[in-house]
């Protein structure tokens, strides 16, 4: 019925950009409606028996050509922006490479050497790793992990077939190639749990590589990248962080 709520600016804009066009879409679609049900009341053969013979009317198509371009340039005035702001890679926070297989996804954190693949949890599986039965379809074993309010760079190919990278909460949509590396990126407002899919046909299986990422705080990432054993680079901000807590636990 709706869109998801939106988790990330990028988010924010599209939702925008939905409802704009859809505040112009119905009108326009039950202006065109009264128009044909007109012609087709009035302008039949049994009530309008002598049709006229004229063809053409300058003020009428001046004005079926000026709105329409009018309305195709409110459309581009505010449109044209929000995919700038979407497809302009900003300076990462964290970098992840992720890979579409048949039928799973591969990540990994390319600046902390953390590698992992994530598959669809069954039926069975899904209260083992806290989720729920609705939640069958989008749950994965391995959930790609994030901090809130820092800028995610996602770099995206694949290995066999084309794929894409879609998460809807945030907005982003991105097809991964063999042989290419594409990017999309997202900024986190809310912690949570989301859940995305591969968003382009590739196979027998297409339905059952969903996508899961977990936001959370910038205490919990960086706890949750040393766990899996990640390298912090000096003077970048995880590893300032990282001091941070040490600091603190040990005052």
């Amino acid at each position: 019925m709706a869109l998801q709520t939106p988790a990330s600016s990028i988010a924010d804009g599209v939702l925008f950009l939905d409802n704009l066009l859809l505040w112009i879409i119905v009108p326009t679609t039950l202006f065109v409606t009264a128009l044909l049900i007109w012609v087709i009341v009035f302008h039949n053969r049994r009530t309008n028996p002598t049709p006229a013979k004229f063809t053409h009317n300058s003020p009428l198509e001046v004005a079926w050509t000026a709105i329409p371009a009018l309305i195709l340039l409110v459309i581009a005035f505010f449109s044209f922006p929000a995919l700038r702001y979407e497809q302009t890679m900003p300076e990462a926070d964290v970098t992840i490479k992720t890979t579409g297989f048949q039928w799973y996804w591969g990540y990994e954190y390319v600046d902390h050497g953390v590698e992992f693949s994530s598959f669809m949890l069954q039926r069975e599986e899904l209260e083992d790793y806290g989720y729920t039965q609705d939640q069958f379809l989008l749950a994965t074993d391995t959930a790609v992990v994030v901090p809130v309010g820092k800028n995610v760079v996602m770099q995206v190919t694949a290995a066999d077939v084309i794929h894409a990278w879609a998460m809807p909460a945030f907005g982003v949509k991105q097809d991964g190639v063999p042989g290419r590396l594409a990017e999309l990126w997202f900024n986190v407002q809310e912690e949570g749990i989301y859940f995305g899919q591969c968003s382009e046909l590739c196979g027998i299986n297409h339905a059952y590589m969903p996508i899961t990422v977990k936001a959370v705080s910038e205490e919990e990432y960086i706890a949750w990248l040393e766990r899996q054993g990640a390298q912090f680079a000096e003077g970048s901000w995880e590893a300032e962080v990282r001091d941070g807590i040490q600091l603190a636990a040990a005052e």
